[in-house]
């Protein structure tokens, strides 16, 4: 079977459009629409809908997906045996991660991984944590990092390293540098992160098992992601619950502080997101292998 036809409809897939397919692999769109076409005609099956805004796997299409994601990462490790180049990584690697890790730690593991090996072209993406996920399960990204670990059908979740969840307050604050009681939160303006949120996601997990709800605080704000709610508690408009390795450059200059909570856990498992029966490539793999050795 014609790989190329193989990576033109696991693209199409992937994309769910044939120009960002084309784009992708740096050919035409006619040229994608002609490989799917050829495809169809030897299998005997329609492979995708075409009849919605996006284009779609048909039943068929689906069962074909799978297996020929295991042929092309064979394909692909196949020919660097061949070369004789099977020690030296090479290809691309598309990873997304929440706001959390996505701010310190995993940026920089990137850059020393790709320092330490030239060949490989590396892509992060940073979305909230539900978003993540759905990449990775529609196998646009082939790994994830993300601070929660909800149900998800189509992927797996493995724990890659522990971070700490903190009260950020403005500094000077009167809770600055304290543990404080869930019933001292009550008198303070509250910012919020958005909604799919990991860090949201936990700290209302744990009020709840505390016997505290948000709408019982005072939430003034839900401001998105990471770097707005960072702006306005820095700016004295109210306190968030956030990632500490997030604000550790914001704690060292003095322009936000941190306090602790009573009853609510100080770490969360960071956790590694790869989708359901995914053949992982070998830059995954290396990459994994590379960050455990240097994850605390």
């Amino acid at each position: 079977m014609d790989t190329r036809q193989l990576a033109a409809f696991c693209a199409v897939v992937d994309r769910k459009s044939f120009s960002l397919a084309a784009e992708q692999l740096g050919v035409t769109q006619p040229a994608v629409s002609l490989q799917i076409r050829s495809l169809e005609k030897r299998l005997g099956e329609k492979l995708l809908d075409r009849s919605g805004r996006r284009v779609e796997p048909t039943e068929a299409g689906q069962r074909l997906y799978r297996s020929a994601q295991r042929m092309l990462t064979l394909e692909q490790q196949l020919l660097e045996e061949v070369s004789g180049e099977s020690d030296e990584l090479r290809g691309r690697l598309e990873i997304g991660c929440s706001t959390g890790p996505g701010a310190t730690v995993l940026p920089l593991l990137l850059c020393e991984f790709q320092r330490e090996n030239p060949d490989v072209a590396i892509s992060l993406s940073v979305n909230d944590t539900l978003h993540v996920i759905d990449l990775v399960a529609e196998r646009r990204l082939e790994l994830g990092v993300v601070g929660a670990a909800p149900r998800h059908r189509a992927v797996t979740f493995e724990p890659f390293f522990q971070d700490q969840i903190v009260l950020a307050v403005p500094p000077g604050h009167r809770l600055a540098g304290a543990t404080v009681k869930l019933d001292d939160l009550r008198a303070e303006a509250v910012i919020l992160m958005q909604e799919g949120a990991g860090v949201r996601q936990m700290v209302e997990d744990e009020l709840r098992a505390g016997g505290v709800r948000l709408r019982d605080l005072d939430v003034k704000l839900e401001l998105g992601l990471q770097e707005s709610v960072k702006a306005a508690v820095g700016a004295g408009h109210g306190v968030t619950f956030i990632s500490r390795s997030s604000i550790e450059p914001e704690l060292a200059a003095g322009s936000l502080a941190a306090a602790t909570v009573e009853g609510l856990a100080p770490t969360r498992e960071i956790s590694l997101v790869r989708s359901t029966g995914r053949t992982p490539s070998r830059v995954a793999e290396a990459f994994v292998a590379f960050a455990r050795e240097r994850i605390p």
